[in-house]
């Protein structure tokens, strides 16, 4: 499933969490249920199901069990976990508690991650998501995925200071790759197999290297001319690209 570190992560993490909120299951989507997963780099995204809401004393507790794990193991650093009710699955748009970039915030369980859960989910604790989580339709997925690229990447393009940044530029051309397979035949695939797609749809082939190599290889230190034209590279690429693949879903 995963290294011996992450492994470790994922017990301590489930270990301190039942204590603490009225655990029904914990689950892993993205890069770790996936087969993607790359220790140090990827993202741990997990789901926390709850018999119930947390109450204020737990949502207290449970920001301080994130911190002491995050002394505890650095590589708590990158997991992220949503904590919905048993009782609030039922609406894709409803935010739940949500522990990511080391603070407490809210988010929803999107439709992706709902259809990842169904396809591959990974069981870390408890009854399987097939049991509990409500089906996403084909088109549930598809409208959504189309509305994240009209509504979230494309304005994002109109700010170009972002895009001098790894995760801006890693995300935006690699969301694209998987929306338009997504859209072309309900598959969700791998940031590995988006790399490849990416090749095929005309993606700058430097800016694609750049990515792969800092997920997978050995990566040096950019300098700021390249990241500079890093950005104009992949700005000049995504603008159109994600107008062709919303016009195309329409």
């Amino acid at each position: 499933m995963a290294d011996q570190i992450t492994g470790h992560l994922i017990d301590r993490f489930v270990s301190a969490l039942r204590p603490v909120v009225p655990l029904v299951s914990v689950w892993a989507h993205g890069s770790l249920a996936g087969g993607d997963y790359q220790p140090g780099r990827s993202d741990l995204d997990l789901i926390a199901l709850l018999g119930r809401p947390c109450t204020a004393a737990e949502h207290q507790q449970l920001g301080e069990m994130h911190e002491a794990l995050g002394r505890a193991i650095p590589l708590a650093s990158r997991l992220h976990c949503s904590y919905p009710a048993v009782t609030a699955l039922d609406d894709p748009a409803r935010s739940h508690l949500t522990w990511a970039h080391e603070e407490l915030m809210h988010r929803p369980v999107t439709p992706v991650t709902r259809r990842e859960l169904h396809d591959f989910g990974l069981v870390l604790h408890g009854r399987p998501p097939t049991e509990i989580l409500p089906l996403v339709t084909d088109g549930e997925l598809a409208d959504f995925i189309v509305k994240d690229l009209q509504n979230f990447w494309r304005p994002a393009l109109d700010h170009p200071g972002r895009w001098t940044h790894d995760i801006w530029v890693d995300l935006g051309l690699l969301t694209l790759a998987r929306a338009t397979v997504t859209l072309q035949d309900g598959r969700l695939i791998t940031k590995a197999e988006a790399l490849d797609v990416l090749a095929g749809l005309g993606a700058p082939t430097d800016v694609v290297d750049d990515i792969r190599q800092r997920r997978y290889g050995t990566p040096g230190p950019a300098d700021q001319q390249w990241i500079n034209r890093r950005a104009e590279l992949t700005l000049a690429f995504l603008g159109p690209a994600i107008d062709q693949v919303v016009a195309a879903s329409l």
